[in-house]
């Protein structure tokens, strides 16, 4: 039925009489795990990029709420077909949750869409499109950012994104150290005990953001975002740092002046102007939004320079883009057509 469904809807029809009945799979955060592996999501990341440079993807766009103790993030894109998808993602960051309700701090669902005919084709957990899709817009970066002779891998913030990083960075450049520092020494201590064996490479905890920082080659912030972890001069010459922390205009991970002293490269320079690191940057008379080297999408296109030389500090600002939920939501639908995964509901009716 799930195959059936999709060989349907992935035709170009123009006859509507025989439409089938609205259904919807639905994807739990289990069945996205088995789903979506670093690799494919780094591959289907770096696609979407490169569509979006050559003017294949539509959006993205970005709602933010803000409610006492959280709020609500809603963010859409789509790729152009065949066959054409739209995915919007609605996730809550209460970043209370844990201790007083013994829940997520985030929580959400991705929908997505036939961009062709508006049908909703699917309904996901969002949590691990996003885990898995921010590290892999950092990979990708990566890739194309830092020096092929980097070594030390450094990450900032072990929740869940640092797990994801972890993973995806170790996958696009051959480190021989891993070092990772949390505000909670015991999270390092827990990652860097899971992670080595999964990597091959023995993954140090640091006490010090700045000592983690200083010794990266490539270099991760993924913490809350709420308070600045580094400052500047903490990167060394030639360095690679992506920032994920910031995703609304009340978060940061860095000294505006950091920032203004290094070649930025942004995901969306509309969206980290309004709520990213750039964001602070500007807001403090630092720099501007013409002061931005390129997007990433302009790097992979070749339309805009990436890293001139070996000693360029570069900052790669990720805000995170729905371009990047609808590559990742679109790789994990079409398996689970291939594999009979997931739930069907009937919408219509």
């Amino acid at each position: 039925m799930i195959q059936l469904y999709h060989r349907i809807f992935s035709e170009s029809r123009t006859d509507h009489d025989h439409d089938p009945l609205l259904v919807m799979l639905v994807l739990t955060q289990s069945d996205v795990r088995d789903l979506l592996d670093a690799r494919t999501c780094v591959d289907a990341v770096e696609e979407a990029f490169r569509l979006h440079a050559s003017g294949k993807t539509f959006g993205p766009g970005v709602l933010g709420t803000h409610l006492p103790g959280g709020g609500f993030h809603v963010k859409a894109a789509g790729s152009s077909g065949p066959p054409a998808y739209y995915a919007a993602k609605i996730n809550a960051n209460f970043p209370e949750n844990p201790q007083r309700w013994n829940l997520p701090t985030i929580q959400g669902v991705l929908i997505l869409f036939d961009a062709t005919r508006g049908v909703p084709l699917a309904m996901m957990d969002s949590i691990e499109i996003t885990a898995l899709r921010t590290a892999a817009a950092s990979a990708v970066a990566a890739k194309q950012l830092s020096r092929t002779t980097s070594k030390v891998l450094s990450i900032i913030g072990c929740g869940v994104q640092g797990r994801g990083h972890v993973i995806a960075m170790t996958g696009v450049r051959q480190f021989t150290r891993v070092l990772v520092q949390d505000t909670d020494p015991a999270r390092a201590e827990a990652l860097a005990y899971e992670l080595s064996p999964l990597t091959g490479i023995t993954i140090e905890p640091v006490a010090a953001a700045r000592d983690a920082a200083h010794a990266g080659d490539v270099v991760v912030t993924c913490t809350p975002g709420r308070e600045q972890v580094l400052d500047d001069g903490d990167l060394k010459p030639g360095s690679f740092l992506a920032a994920v922390g910031a995703d609304n205009e009340s978060k940061r991970e860095l000294d505006p002046a950091l920032l203004a002293r290094s070649v930025v490269i942004v995901d969306s320079r509309e969206q980290c102007a309004s709520i990213g690191e750039l964001h602070h940057a500007i807001a403090g008379n630092l720099m501007t939004v013409a002061d931005v080297r390129a997007e990433l999408s302009e790097v992979l296109s070749g339309e805009r320079p990436g890293r001139l030389s070996d000693t360029e500090v570069i900052i790669f600002d990720s805000t995170g883009t729905a371009l990047q939920d609808v590559a990742a939501a679109r790789a994990v639908y079409q398996r689970a057509l291939g594999q009979g995964r997931g739930q069907t509901i009937t919408l219509a009716g």
